[in-house]
């Protein structure tokens, strides 16, 4: 997708801050980058990461990203956003980078905000174990690990929500948001799959946008997967709309 110059200056705001918002454990900068590691929990954390218009990255730096990832155990990932000079995203594709996922970053304003659905909403400042367990529960693959995921949410020293949404006492859906400096981000959302197809999705999702615009944000941001119609239709409807793509490599 085509980007305005507009856009990608909001672009740059919100790669930015998701580096505060999904905190790594380890985080090294090279040049314009943001490498990132997490015991190879979820890609965002675990990548490289270009934080200013027209990063590069030349050949040497490209040998010490996948020195450092292999070193950790991790494939060598890149994540390639409408910020990578075209160059160097040739280049990464000539080291044979295969496509891991493709996601949109999406925005929204938050004047306006839904009322959220029946049941309730509870939030929390800081990860509880119960909430920990509860998201871990919901994924899949490397990310059933409730050790690592709770390294990487304990790490969040900004304003943040950790969100369960409650219906009769009973935890079926959850989320997350971090605020900074105006704009929020919102992630982790998930459904426990026997309450799924009751628009509990949507509940959680506009319970954290409240909660954004409580906190004094303008605007809520997100990242999800170009496949997962159901979040992006319903991200759509909730007011967000698509403000750059970007693909996340791996070389194998």
């Amino acid at each position: 997708m085509s980007i305005t110059k507009e856009d990608a200056a909001l672009a740059l705001e919100c790669e930015r801050r998701i580096i505060n918002a999904w905190p790594s454990l380890s985080t090294l900068i090279v040049g314009d980058w943001v490498l990132r590691f997490a015991n190879g929990y979820s890609g965002r954390a675990n990548a490289a990461t270009p934080l200013s218009h027209g990063a590069e990255l030349d050949d040497t730096m490209l040998d010490l990203i996948e020195e450092l990832y292999r070193a950790d155990g991790l494939q060598p990932c890149i994540r390639l956003t409408p910020l990578v000079a075209p160059a160097t995203r040739d280049a990464v594709l000539a080291r044979g980078y295969r496509v891991k996922d493709a996601s949109f970053g999406m925005i929204a304003p938050l004047d306006g905000v839904p009322v959220a659905g029946e049941g309730e909403l509870q939030i929390e400042a800081r990860p509880e174990a119960e909430w920990i367990a509860g998201v871990a529960a919901q994924q899949s693959g490397v990310k059933t690990h409730a050790g690592n995921l709770a390294a990487i949410v304990e790490k969040v020293r900004l304003p943040a929500a950790f969100a369960t949404w409650l219906i009769e006492g009973e935890a079926v859906a959850f989320g997350m948001g971090v605020a900074e400096r105006g704009m929020a981000e919102i992630g982790l959302i998930c459904v426990d799959p026997g309450h799924r197809g009751k628009g509990l999705g949507r509940s959680i999702v506009t319970g954290l946008m409240g909660w954004a615009g409580a906190m004094g944000c303008h605007s809520a941001y997100l990242q999800v997967e170009q496949t997962n119609a159901v979040a992006n239709k319903l991200y759509r409807s909730l007011g967000f709309r698509e403000l750059y793509a970007y693909e996340t490599r791996i070389l194998e």
